[in-house]
């Protein structure tokens, strides 16, 4: 009787562990995460697993490791030690935290080109003050720290490189904004309450990954095009993977504006208003998402389309998804809708009823040294 339980608990644990394999394949991410063996000591690794249009954002993968060591901010005379010191730097690299810290800034922090931020191996907060500007840059890669409670900054002067301080109008409040720039992936972050947008992608900003955050608590999630006079906003791609739309959000998951969006296997726990919304002609495919609708019987509809009184000809498609408690998608437009990857871009969705399963980790990781992570 002793064998027979033996077995059968042996038996128990090997589909358990084949199920959780099978479920960490098909988040490519994640996937490729956690095959990179010795994470602690081979940081820039994580650089090879993005995936869609933010796949060739190499951040500081080819620089030197620096290390956060001081929580405080100098939005004039970073000091050495500092996050803001090490954003600035014209030279690659790739940022970690010697502990865990909460850094209330007291202007944005404006980044400059080819930097990681990894908060791997320490509780990292940005929080209680201005947040994170990425303007004019590129190959930028955020990864697994939270960002919340953002709010507007004053006008004053704040350094962008170690030889330009240069005058601010202030900051609207956004967590992350992302203005003119390319190569960018948000990646296993927590965002929820700040002022103005969780993610901004404005200004003919283009080649971006979003993907495995958790998003909670807050009005205008993801604002991709600036307005809608601001056509040059049609060259902007970007792909919204394995995220968590957790609870007590309202709208714009994401609001997209000219340009394309690939929204892919995230996990859409409700919303007041909408899930995903745009105007001016955006193309945008729904794939394999999990789109659990509220219980108020006037929000069930996934999609808000501002027509201005224009003909429905926009590509918007659901590919799919799963629909729970009456959600449903409002299809447009004719003709393919496909991302049209390159080879290493392109990845295969996995069945939307797996999603709850691929984005139980969406969020910061907690990563333990000498263990997969």
């Amino acid at each position: 009787m002793a064998t027979s339980s033996l077995l059968l608990l042996l038996s128990c644990f090997i589909l358990n562990l084949a199920s959780s394999s099978q479920t960490a394949v098909l988040n490519k991410i994640d996937s490729c995460r956690l095959a990179k063996s010795n994470w602690a000591s081979n940081r820039q690794a994580l650089a090879d697993c993005a995936i869609g249009f933010g796949t060739y954002a190499i951040g500081g993968k080819y620089g030197a490791i620096y290390q956060v060591t001081d929580p405080s901010d100098d939005p004039i005379k970073p000091k050495p030690g500092t996050l803001r010191h090490a954003v600035v730097q014209t030279q690659p690299l790739w940022i970690i935290f010697a502990k865990d810290m909460t850094i209330q800034l007291k202007n944005e922090l404006i980044m400059n080109s080819y930097k990681t931020i990894d908060g791997r191996g320490a509780k990292v907060e940005i929080a209680n003050g201005p947040c994170i500007t990425i303007q004019g840059v590129s190959h930028v890669i955020i990864h697994g720290i939270s960002i919340h409670d953002c709010r507007p900054s004053k006008a004053g002067l704040v350094m962008s490189t170690p030889s330009h301080v240069g005058h601010r109008r202030g900051s609207d409040g956004d967590a992350i904004s992302i203005f003119a720039s390319s190569n960018v992936w948000i990646d296993h972050c927590f965002l929820g309450r700040c002022v103005d947008g969780l993610i901004d992608i404005i200004h003919a900003s283009t080649a971006i990954t979003v993907s495995n955050n958790y998003f909670t608590q807050h009005d205008k999630v993801m604002l991709l095009g600036h307005s809608d006079e601001y056509s040059a906003d049609k060259i902007m791609k970007v792909t919204i993977a394995f995220n968590r739309f957790g609870s007590g959000l309202i709208e714009r998951m994401p609001r997209v504006r000219f340009g394309y969006a690939h929204v892919v296997n995230n996990k859409y726990d409700g919303w007041k208003m909408y899930a995903i919304g745009g105007s001016s002609n955006p193309t945008i495919l729904s794939e394999a998402n999990y789109y659990v609708a509220p219980n108020n019987p006037s929000s069930k509809q996934v999609t808000k389309r501002e027509m201005n009184g224009k003909l429905k000809s926009w590509k918007w498609r659901s590919s799919k998804d799963a629909f729970l408690n009456g959600a449903y998608f409002v299809p447009s437009g004719y003709g393919s809708c496909d991302p049209n990857y390159s080879p290493s871009q392109s990845f295969t969705a996995a069945p939307a009823s797996l999603v709850p399963s691929i984005t139980l980790n969406a969020g910061p990781l907690t990563c333990v040294f000498g263990k997969p992570c």
